[in-house]
């Protein structure tokens, strides 16, 4: 999978992908948010090494790499949670920004071309993101490309040790506004 934005190259993350996705998610700036943080390389390695090599395999997660076209450099990725079994209508994703990247329509730019790919090549129903209620960018981007908050679950999921309110978003494909531009491959 590669899909080509302006300013993006959005494909399937790989092992030598590992320094980069560290130096992100390694930093305290968003760590609040994650729910694994990873101590070294050599965990990212092993997270990456344990992904699914398929995409739209039901039940698994298959996680994208945001590259910065101008640099080539790794500073996100998005990982895309295809839930049901057949006949496969549904994707939850999530997704992590270098927050030396933050403010700049990036992790807007990679979503919605990421959701686009979703609801027109692989033609799924419906697209949610779980968010935290405090995680007020997250849920900024979400409402700015279209979704619209579906429930308010309190203290619902165990996180880090402590139960907290978990947030529903969601699109359908028939709510989805943003035209395709993506190559496919």
């Amino acid at each position: 999978m590669k899909l080509i934005t302006e300013r993006l190259l959005l494909r399937q993350a790989a092992l030598s992908d590992a320094p980069e996705m560290f130096a992100y998610r390694s930093n305290p700036a968003i760590h609040q948010f994650l729910s694994s943080v990873p101590n070294s390389i050599s965990e990212c390695e092993q997270f990456i090494a344990n992904l699914v090599e398929e995409l739209n395999v039901p039940g698994t997660w298959f996680q994208v790499v945001i590259v910065q076209q101008e640099t080539d450099t790794v500073i996100g990725d998005i990982g895309l949670h295809f839930i049901d079994s057949e006949p496969q209508q549904q994707v939850e994703i999530g997704y992590t920004l270098s927050p030396d990247f933050h403010g700049q329509g990036i992790a807007t730019e990679a979503v919605q071309e990421i959701i686009t790919y979703l609801f027109n090549h692989l033609q799924k129903h419906r697209v949610t993101a779980s968010v935290d209620p405090y995680n007020e960018p997250s849920i900024r981007l979400l409402e700015r490309i279209g979704f619209r908050k579906e429930a308010h679950f309190k203290k619902s999921l165990l996180f880090k040790g402590e139960w907290v309110d978990d947030v529903i978003y969601a699109c359908l494909k028939e709510e989805w506004v943003i035209h395709d531009n993506a190559d496919d491959f």
